[in-house]
């Protein structure tokens, strides 16, 4: 059903949710638009209305082709909107969703887009804050660029600055996604230029591996890992990207590139990577609830279980599953000191070949533990194998001759 947006913008049909609002379809005086309504309670909010209004300048005047342009702020009774360009294709997170991993040299080629979005953003002094696939759109109209990629444009520029306010999240609390999340934000620090390239690098490494380097259990969890634990090296990508990776993986927010340096390295980096098959190597898991004990007794093993499967970790309660991977902003503690200290420390759990049980996890131990009993069953095997043959041949061998020296009798 069409909804007037203001008195110049229609709304007919939703596009999608998040947790900040729902993207229409809509038509405008220049022709389609998207339409993003924030929701009802973020629009009766006149601080935050405020804030937008304050804002409106920077929001319209970032202008790049990898970005996707604000066209106006509507602000009418209890409709707070965006009206964006309306980019004619799908997001990034649809397309992981579907084909699960990209090729090396279209998730390069996609990571590069977005890379010179942010650094036009950075150069105009705006952070992102909240880079992740569901906020990158690629255009299928366009041509396709390097590996069959369709043209990435970052989206959501500035909405999570403005809804993160003092009186909505208070100084205990973050606002992000935590699988993307720099580990400066994790530990309470202002969000710079550098928290954009760590999450952009994130996103390429997903892109590349199928999932996140850090995410996976519960979102504590995944916050002290961005902290803690330091990322693996994917198998079968060149060492030019893995080190290009971990240079933007950095903790420290001045080790990491900037976004237009980035971007010129990605793309220095393509042609070596063209005609490459994406990677295979299998996602690691959280332990299964259940005891892998049965497994060595002949029950169902434990890779055939479900088990939890690491990626991005929905964080709003009740929310549909059609509508979760979309949640935006969303409040979350900041850890204490001692519990990030408290965590596991050194490496995060390493990517491996496919079919492979991870180090550590409780299939590796039960593989173990039968591997374990394997041997040690034939070493019994072998033993009692050595034992035997030892009887036989003893029983086969006859006596040896009586010593005639000994044997004689005594002279009397």
């Amino acid at each position: 059903m069409a909804r007037r947006i203001g008195s110049r913008y229609t709304a007919h049909q939703i596009l999608g949710r998040g947790s900040a609002g729902t993207v229409w379809l809509g038509e405008g005086p220049e022709g389609p638009v998207a339409i993003k309504l924030l929701r009802e309670d973020l629009s009766s909010d006149q601080e935050l209305v405020g804030r937008f209004v304050q804002e409106r300048t920077a929001l319209l005047g970032l202008e790049h082709p990898h970005v996707v342009s604000v066209r106006d702020l509507v602000v009418d009774g209890n409709d707070l909107a965006l009206v964006m360009d309306l980019v004619r294709g799908t997001d990034l997170r649809t397309r992981l969703d579907r084909e699960r991993r990209l090729a090396p040299e279209a998730a390069v080629a996609i990571a590069a887009d977005v890379a010179d979005g942010l650094a036009a953003a950075h150069a105009a002094g705006v952070v992102h804050r909240d880079v992740k696939p569901e906020n990158v759109l690629l255009d299928m109209q366009g041509p396709l660029g390097p590996g069959g990629s369709h043209r990435a444009l970052l989206t959501d520029f500035g909405v999570a600055k403005l809804i993160d306010t003092p009186r909505r999240t208070r100084a205990s609390k973050i606002i992000g996604t935590p699988d993307y999340l720099a580990p400066e934000i994790v530990e309470g620090l202002p969000p710079r230029a550098a928290v954009d390239i760590y999450a952009l690098a994130t996103v390429l490494y997903e892109l590349l591996a199928g999932f996140t380097p850090f995410g996976g259990g519960h979102p504590g969890a995944v916050l002290r890992r961005h902290v803690t634990e330091t990322v693996v090296p994917l198998p079968g990508i060149p060492d030019e990207l893995w080190q290009l990776l971990v240079q933007c993986l950095a903790k420290a927010p001045a080790s990491r590139l900037r976004a237009s340096e980035l971007a010129a390295r990605l793309r220095e980096l393509l042609p070596l990577l063209a005609g490459m098959p994406p990677l295979d190597v299998d996602e690691p898991d959280t332990e299964p609830a259940e005891d892998t004990s049965e497994e060595l007794s002949g029950a169902a093993p434990a890779a055939e279980r479900t088990v939890r499967r690491r990626g991005a970790v929905p964080l709003v309660p009740g929310a549909k599953p059609s509508d979760s991977n979309r949640d935006t902003h969303t409040s979350m503690r900041v850890p204490a000191p001692d519990e990030l200290a408290g965590g596991a420390h050194g490496t995060a759990r390493a990517p491996r070949a496919a079919g492979a049980p991870r180090p550590g996890s409780a299939r590796n131990r039960a593989v173990t533990r039968r591997r374990r009993l394997t041997l040690a069953a034939a070493a019994t095997l072998v033993t009692a194998a050595a034992v035997g043959t030892w009887l036989a041949t003893a029983e086969d061998t006859p006596p040896p001759p009586r010593d005639q020296k000994n044997s004689a009798p005594a002279t009397p």
